[in-house]
Protein backbone atom coordinates (compact mmCIF):
# COMPACT_ATOMS: atom_id res chain seq x y z
CA UNK A 1 0.00 0.00 0.00
CA UNK A 2 1.63 3.22 -1.17
CA UNK A 3 0.81 6.92 -1.13
CA UNK A 4 0.20 9.17 -4.10
CA UNK A 5 -0.19 12.93 -3.88
CA UNK A 6 -1.95 15.84 -5.51
CA UNK A 7 -1.69 19.49 -4.46
CA UNK A 8 -4.62 21.82 -4.11
CA UNK A 9 -4.67 25.62 -4.37
CA UNK A 10 -4.02 26.18 -0.66
CA UNK A 11 -0.57 24.63 -0.59
CA UNK A 12 -1.90 21.50 1.09
CA UNK A 13 -0.86 18.14 -0.26
CA UNK A 14 -3.58 15.51 -0.15
CA UNK A 15 -2.30 11.96 -0.03
CA UNK A 16 -4.28 8.89 -1.03
CA UNK A 17 -3.37 5.28 -0.54
CA UNK A 18 -2.62 3.69 -3.89
CA UNK A 19 -1.68 0.14 -4.85
CA UNK A 20 1.01 -0.19 -7.51
CA UNK A 21 3.99 -2.52 -7.77
CA UNK A 22 5.39 -0.19 -10.39
CA UNK A 23 5.92 2.55 -7.76
CA UNK A 24 7.96 0.43 -5.36
CA UNK A 25 11.31 1.68 -6.61
CA UNK A 26 10.33 5.34 -6.96
CA UNK A 27 10.10 8.34 -4.68
CA UNK A 28 6.43 8.54 -3.82
CA UNK A 29 6.57 12.28 -3.12
CA UNK A 30 7.48 12.93 -6.76
CA UNK A 31 4.93 10.63 -8.39
CA UNK A 32 2.02 12.18 -10.26
CA UNK A 33 -0.97 9.89 -10.20
CA UNK A 34 -4.11 10.77 -12.17
CA UNK A 35 -7.10 11.44 -9.94
CA UNK A 36 -9.01 8.80 -11.89
CA UNK A 37 -6.77 6.19 -10.28
CA UNK A 38 -8.05 7.08 -6.81
CA UNK A 39 -10.95 4.92 -5.75
CA UNK A 40 -10.80 5.12 -1.96
CA UNK A 41 -13.35 6.90 0.19
CA UNK A 42 -12.74 10.26 1.87
CA UNK A 43 -12.16 8.49 5.17
CA UNK A 44 -8.86 7.17 3.78
CA UNK A 45 -7.48 10.58 2.77
CA UNK A 46 -4.35 11.81 4.48
CA UNK A 47 -3.74 15.55 4.59
CA UNK A 48 -0.11 16.61 4.81
CA UNK A 49 0.94 20.20 5.41
CA UNK A 50 4.13 20.94 3.50
CA UNK A 51 6.78 22.99 5.31
CA UNK A 52 10.53 23.47 5.20
CA UNK A 53 11.22 21.65 8.45
CA UNK A 54 7.96 20.00 9.40
CA UNK A 55 5.21 17.81 8.03
CA UNK A 56 1.93 16.90 9.69
CA UNK A 57 -0.61 14.40 8.40
CA UNK A 58 -3.61 12.58 9.78
CA UNK A 59 -6.31 10.01 9.26
CA UNK A 60 -9.13 9.60 11.75
CA UNK A 61 -7.57 8.68 15.10
CA UNK A 62 -4.00 8.57 13.78
CA UNK A 63 -1.48 11.41 13.48
CA UNK A 64 1.96 11.76 11.91
CA UNK A 65 4.37 14.60 12.71
CA UNK A 66 7.89 15.03 11.36
CA UNK A 67 10.33 17.81 12.24
CA UNK A 68 13.93 18.41 11.22
CA UNK A 69 15.98 20.78 13.35
CA UNK A 70 19.57 21.71 14.19
CA UNK A 71 21.21 21.36 17.57
CA UNK A 72 23.86 23.90 18.59
CA UNK A 73 27.49 22.74 18.38
CA UNK A 74 28.57 20.53 21.28
CA UNK A 75 32.08 19.76 22.43
CA UNK A 76 33.33 16.25 21.94
CA UNK A 77 31.60 13.88 24.34
CA UNK A 78 28.16 12.63 25.35
CA UNK A 79 25.34 15.11 25.95
CA UNK A 80 21.78 14.71 27.24
CA UNK A 81 19.35 16.32 24.75
CA UNK A 82 15.95 15.19 26.05
CA UNK A 83 14.78 18.72 26.84
CA UNK A 84 16.04 20.04 23.50
CA UNK A 85 13.81 17.45 21.80
CA UNK A 86 10.74 18.62 23.73
CA UNK A 87 11.47 22.22 22.74
CA UNK A 88 12.05 21.40 19.08
CA UNK A 89 9.04 19.08 18.76
CA UNK A 90 6.28 20.54 20.97
CA UNK A 91 3.72 18.29 19.24
CA UNK A 92 4.88 15.43 21.48
CA UNK A 93 2.60 16.75 24.21
CA UNK A 94 -0.43 16.21 21.95
CA UNK A 95 0.03 12.44 21.67
CA UNK A 96 -1.80 10.10 24.01
CA UNK A 97 0.14 7.08 22.76
CA UNK A 98 2.70 6.75 19.99
CA UNK A 99 6.28 6.25 18.87
CA UNK A 100 8.99 8.87 18.35
CA UNK A 101 11.71 7.91 15.88
CA UNK A 102 14.81 10.08 16.39
CA UNK A 103 17.44 10.14 13.64
CA UNK A 104 20.77 12.00 13.52
CA UNK A 105 21.75 12.95 9.97
CA UNK A 106 25.52 12.59 10.35
CA UNK A 107 28.22 9.90 10.17
CA UNK A 108 30.44 11.18 12.98
CA UNK A 109 27.82 11.60 15.72
CA UNK A 110 25.40 9.13 17.25
CA UNK A 111 22.40 8.68 19.54
CA UNK A 112 21.81 6.47 22.53
CA UNK A 113 19.73 6.29 25.72
CA UNK A 114 21.52 6.23 29.03
CA UNK A 115 21.96 7.81 32.45
CA UNK A 116 20.31 11.21 32.94
CA UNK A 117 21.47 12.02 36.49
CA UNK A 118 25.13 11.34 37.24
CA UNK A 119 27.51 13.67 35.34
CA UNK A 120 30.23 11.01 35.59
CA UNK A 121 28.45 8.55 33.26
CA UNK A 122 28.80 10.64 30.06
CA UNK A 123 32.47 11.24 30.90
CA UNK A 124 33.12 7.55 31.49
CA UNK A 125 31.25 6.67 28.29
CA UNK A 126 33.47 9.02 26.28
CA UNK A 127 36.57 7.45 27.86
CA UNK A 128 35.31 3.96 27.01
CA UNK A 129 34.56 4.90 23.39
CA UNK A 130 38.06 6.38 23.01
CA UNK A 131 39.54 3.06 24.15
CA UNK A 132 37.38 1.12 21.69
CA UNK A 133 38.26 3.39 18.74
CA UNK A 134 41.46 5.28 19.58
CA UNK A 135 42.93 7.96 17.36
CA UNK A 136 46.09 7.21 15.41
CA UNK A 137 47.74 6.76 12.04
CA UNK A 138 46.64 3.12 11.76
CA UNK A 139 43.54 4.10 9.73
CA UNK A 140 43.43 4.48 5.94
CA UNK A 141 40.96 7.39 6.10
CA UNK A 142 43.01 10.29 7.51
CA UNK A 143 41.99 13.10 5.14
CA UNK A 144 39.79 14.89 7.68
CA UNK A 145 41.95 14.60 10.77
CA UNK A 146 42.89 11.97 13.32
CA UNK A 147 39.54 12.22 15.09
CA UNK A 148 37.45 11.56 11.96
CA UNK A 149 37.77 7.82 11.33
CA UNK A 150 37.37 6.95 15.03
CA UNK A 151 34.22 9.10 14.94
CA UNK A 152 32.82 6.98 12.11
CA UNK A 153 33.54 3.80 14.07
CA UNK A 154 31.87 5.14 17.21
CA UNK A 155 28.86 6.35 15.22
CA UNK A 156 28.30 2.87 13.77
CA UNK A 157 28.76 1.20 17.15
CA UNK A 158 26.33 3.51 18.96
CA UNK A 159 23.85 3.95 16.12
CA UNK A 160 22.17 6.81 14.29
CA UNK A 161 18.54 6.34 15.40
CA UNK A 162 16.29 5.59 18.35
CA UNK A 163 12.65 4.59 18.75
CA UNK A 164 11.08 5.84 21.98
CA UNK A 165 7.47 5.23 23.08
CA UNK A 166 5.25 8.20 23.84
CA UNK A 167 2.70 8.00 26.65
CA UNK A 168 0.43 10.84 27.78
CA UNK A 169 2.39 13.54 25.98
CA UNK A 170 5.85 12.52 27.19
CA UNK A 171 8.67 10.30 26.00
CA UNK A 172 8.13 7.15 28.05
CA UNK A 173 11.68 6.87 29.34
CA UNK A 174 12.79 5.15 32.52
CA UNK A 175 13.29 7.37 35.54
CA UNK A 176 17.09 7.43 35.05
CA UNK A 177 17.07 7.49 31.25
CA UNK A 178 17.81 10.38 28.92
CA UNK A 179 18.36 10.75 25.17
CA UNK A 180 22.01 11.38 24.39
CA UNK A 181 23.70 12.99 21.41
CA UNK A 182 27.23 11.65 21.23
CA UNK A 183 29.57 14.08 19.51
CA UNK A 184 32.56 12.10 18.30
CA UNK A 185 34.61 14.90 16.72
CA UNK A 186 36.61 17.70 18.30
CA UNK A 187 34.81 20.32 16.17
CA UNK A 188 31.75 18.60 14.76
CA UNK A 189 29.64 21.74 14.50
CA UNK A 190 25.86 21.86 14.51
CA UNK A 191 24.10 18.49 14.24
CA UNK A 192 20.79 17.96 12.45
CA UNK A 193 18.07 15.67 13.80
CA UNK A 194 14.91 14.41 12.13
CA UNK A 195 12.13 13.27 14.47
CA UNK A 196 9.06 11.42 13.23
CA UNK A 197 6.07 10.77 15.51
CA UNK A 198 3.20 8.39 14.83
CA UNK A 199 0.30 7.71 17.14
CA UNK A 200 -3.02 8.80 18.62
CA UNK A 201 -3.58 12.33 19.87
Amino acid sequence: MLLGSAANGNGIVVFKQFRSRQLLSGRISSCKIPSSHFSLSRSHLIRCEAASNAAVSSVPGIEWVQRTFDLPPYKRGCHIITQQIYKAVPEIRNFRVGIAHIFVMHTSASLTINENASPDVPLDMEDALNKIAPEGHHYRHLDEGLDDMPAHVKSSIMGCSLSVPITAGRLNLGIWQGVWLNEHRDYGGSRRLCITIHGQC
